[in-house]
């Protein structure tokens, strides 16, 4: 007999990216419930390090910010719109823009002296290098015990 692995959210999503679809083609109705810019974002590592990859075009250098703090990297910045000139008719206008904070914890942790940030051709490349892992050394918990009537502890 072959085992079938429950999801009862199957059929939702499968309608859900069927709708998806359908309205994809109209920005003004896309079922897209992020309306402000968000940069799309890779996460891999290696024996050593962390990479972090960051989608920013159209974002100078001088307005992303990239924070580092209990292990927890944070991306934020702000994506400014172009002045609208009244002299052009739009046929269509896709682009998101406006500020935007995206934050990972990060899967092990990392040395926050060695963190290395490139900013090159509208992306943002960071590397983290790892930390050896903690060694937790092991400790004998002395188990104190209570006597209710007199109120002594005895270990």
């Amino acid at each position: 007999m072959t085992l079938i692995k429950f999801e009862p959210l199957r059929e939702f999503k499968s309608f859900s990216n069927r709708v998806q679809k359908l309205f994809g083609d109209f920005p003004s109705l896309s079922l897209d419930m992020n309306l402000n810019y968000h940069p799309k974002i890779d996460i891999s590592e290696d024996e050593k390090n962390i990479f972090v990859e960051a989608e920013v075009p159209g974002i100078p250098k001088e307005n992303l910010k990239l924070v580092l703090q209990d292990n927890i990297l944070t991306l934020s910045g702000e994506k400014k719109q172009e002045e609208v000139k009244k002299e052009k008719n739009y046929h269509r206008t896709e682009r998101s823009y406006g500020s935007f904070s995206r934050s990972f914890s990060l899967p092990v942790e990392v040395d926050q002296n060695k963190v290395d940030a490139k900013f090159e051709d509208g992306i943002l490349k960071v590397t983290l290098e790892k930390t050896a892992p903690k060694v937790n050394k092991e400790k004998l918990i002395d188990i104190k015990q209570f006597i209710w009537l007199t109120g002594a502890v005895y270990t």
